[in-house]
């Protein structure tokens, strides 16, 4: 099931309409009140957000999803007309999976709605389901992280991200090889995507313990790796 929370009715209903034409399953609302409601009777999978809203604003209503364990890992994308690097920034340091400005196309929407829930699904053929690196260790099957033994709440792409970067120990994926592998080849976005989720999933390691932060290199000029402290 997929929520829409847009006070814009004809905009909710064209959205709505489309993602049932392409056979998900979708409700919209107009404020939080009525999103949250809903929330209590049924859990999304995925959960579109405008940022202007009445009564509460779409990024306190992100807030809120990532403060509660039920819905800290749902897969977020913020719908908005707020198009400036500056708001897309605010949005995936609050938790956002992913960004789109309005006027946005629908085949768009689609497609990055799919890659996230691509990435929320079972563990693929091939893909290591227990990862350590030092002091961090990563469980792909119960999508948890931990560093020293307590866990870091982390999003979706902040777990894809690291997930990428530890089961390739010390390999250096420049920022557009990162938005491949992380954000998956229907993501149109810049690379200044990849430079926010690198800093908050450093503060949220050093956050639980000091010092993993360090794990992840700058390898200035080309992008990232990660590796043990020198």
């Amino acid at each position: 099931m997929i929520y829409y929370v847009e006070d814009d009715t004809n905009i909710r209903d064209l959205t709505v309409y489309a993602l049932r034409q392409a056979g998900f399953e979708a409700c919209g609302f107009p404020c939080a009140s009525e999103f949250f409601e809903a929330c209590d009777k049924q859990a999304p999978e995925l959960v579109l957000l405008d940022i202007m809203l009445p009564e509460v604003g779409g990024l306190e209503i992100l807030k809120t999803l990532r403060d509660d364990h039920t819905t800290k890992q749902v897969p977020v994308i913020m719908l908005t007309a707020k198009g400036t690097e500056y708001d897309k920034v605010c949005g995936l340091d609050a938790g956002a999976d992913d960004y789109l400005a309005k006027p946005f196309g629908m085949m768009e929407l689609v497609s990055r709605i799919n890659a996230l829930l691509r990435r929320v699904g079972e563990t693929a053929p091939g893909e290591q389901k227990q990862l350590t690196c030092g002091d961090i260790s990563i469980s792909v099957a119960s999508h948890t992280v931990y560093a020293g033994g307590k866990e870091v709440e982390l999003t979706l792409k902040e777990f894809d991200l690291l997930y990428t970067l530890m089961r390739n120990i010390g390999q250096v994926f420049s920022r557009g090889q990162l938005l491949k592998e992380v954000w998956d080849m229907a993501y149109a976005g810049g690379t200044r995507t990849v430079d926010v989720h690198v800093q908050t999933l450093r503060q949220k390691l050093a956050a639980v313990l000091p010092g993993t932060d360090a794990y992840i290199y700058t390898v200035r000029g080309v992008g990232y790796c990660m590796k043990l402290p020198q």
